[in-house]
């Protein structure tokens, strides 16, 4: 399926990578999407990128701070996170869907998610 990596610990203002690989399963015909969840809160996309990588869209609470990108030949899409804030602590999802079109309401419709990374920032 898909398994996240590069989570971890970080302090207020740092930068981490995240990583979402297609284990047995190619990536490249699938938008994928980063989602993120905090307890008590509801799972939300922070960053999602066609199966081409030719459209992304980043939510307006990380715009500026977070860019996704993928490399199809790697079987990878990648969320580069910086300029954290304790704010950006959660769970965070991969997710890869065949999506119709490339708008808001079928960033959720994914087929395959992953189980998930946290990511914690220290203040």
């Amino acid at each position: 399926q898909l398994v996240e990596s590069g989570g971890g610990v970080v302090q207020a203002g740092g930068s981490l990578r995240l990583t979402c690989a297609g284990s047995g399963r190619p990536l490249r015909y699938y938008a994928v999407g980063w989602f993120r969840q905090s307890p008590g809160q509801e799972r939300k996309v922070v960053a999602i990128i066609s199966w081409s990588g030719e459209k992304t869209d980043v939510a307006d609470s990380v715009k500026g701070r977070f860019a996704i990108s993928r490399d199809n030949t790697e079987n990878k899409v990648f969320l580069q996170m910086s300029s954290l804030t304790p704010g950006d602590t959660a769970v965070y999802s991969c997710g890869a869907g065949t999506i119709p079109y490339f708008e808001p309401q079928y960033y959720y419709d994914m087929n395959y998610w992953g189980n998930g990374t946290l990511v914690t920032v220290s203040s």
